[in-house]
């Protein structure tokens, strides 16, 4: 889900502090857009500025609203936070997965509803799913901040462009067949194994190369190295036939 995409939907915020806070963490996971309903007196003031440091577009352009129909007007698919316990709520992580799909290229509401209450059930009632963030039991309870910046961590996450670099790519198990050959020659050059019997080494360096999964660049390198060793181990061989 493209974070341009989102809106975050503060529903009867308690103090400006939170909303302020909860602006940052917006800013934090690249969320844009903030719709307040009912949102507390006081957001100009310096307190929340400065909770709200770096993230003022975001707090100077929030969208008041008189209720939360209102808000979720432009929302294709719209998902409310709740910390009621619930067979069927989703976790950040499905969410993720999930609501691009369900957006089906239009826009996602995040509603979060008062720290002290939550949500009511007519609230819960317009949303489309519900979302529950898991939690230590024996403190569950999240400030709004938290909740925002833990959707928020999973949709960057999961948007195009900004997920994590996928795993490297590994190297074929012929140019590590390959690598070894040239090392068994190697390791023969300078007496390392035996000519006679260099297989269960070889074997014991076959392992390791499976488990450490190497790219192709680092076989390359590996191969040099066995080059190296084998021209070294050439050059002192010459040197050795000179001297006697």
């Amino acid at each position: 889900m493209n974070p341009s995409d989102v809106d975050v939907v503060l529903v009867r915020p308690a103090r400006p502090a939170n909303v302020a806070a909860a602006c940052r963490a917006m800013k934090n996971m690249g969320l844009g857009v903030l719709r307040l309903v009912a949102p507390p007196s006081g957001l100009r003031g310096s307190e929340a500025r400065a909770l709200a440091y770096g993230a003022w577009d975001i707090l100077d352009g929030a969208v008041v609203h008189e209720d939360l129909r209102s808000s979720l007007a432009a929302s294709v698919f719209v998902v409310g936070t709740s910390a009621r316990i619930s067979e069927h709520a989703w976790t950040p992580r499905r969410l993720a997965t999930e609501a691009a799909e369900r957006a089906a290229g239009g826009r996602l509401s995040l509603v979060f509803g008062p720290e002290a209450t939550g949500l009511t059930k007519d609230e819960l009632a317009l949303c489309h799913e519900r979302v529950r963030i898991p939690t230590a039991p024996e403190h569950s309870s999240l400030n709004l901040a938290q909740a925002v910046l833990l959707l928020g961590y999973e949709l960057f996450l999961s948007a195009p462009g900004l997920a994590p670099p996928t795993a490297r790519s590994r190297a074929s198990a012929g140019d590590i067949e390959a690598a070894l050959e040239d090392l068994r020659g190697a390791l023969v050059g300078i007496g390392y194994l035996k000519p006679e019997n260099p297989e269960l080494v070889l074997a014991e360096l076959r392992s390791l190369a499976a488990r450490a999964a190497p790219t192709a660049r680092e076989v390359t390198l590996l191969r040099g190295l066995a080059r190296q060793i084998h021209w070294a181990a050439e050059q002192i061989a010459r040197q050795r036939g000179t001297n006697t």
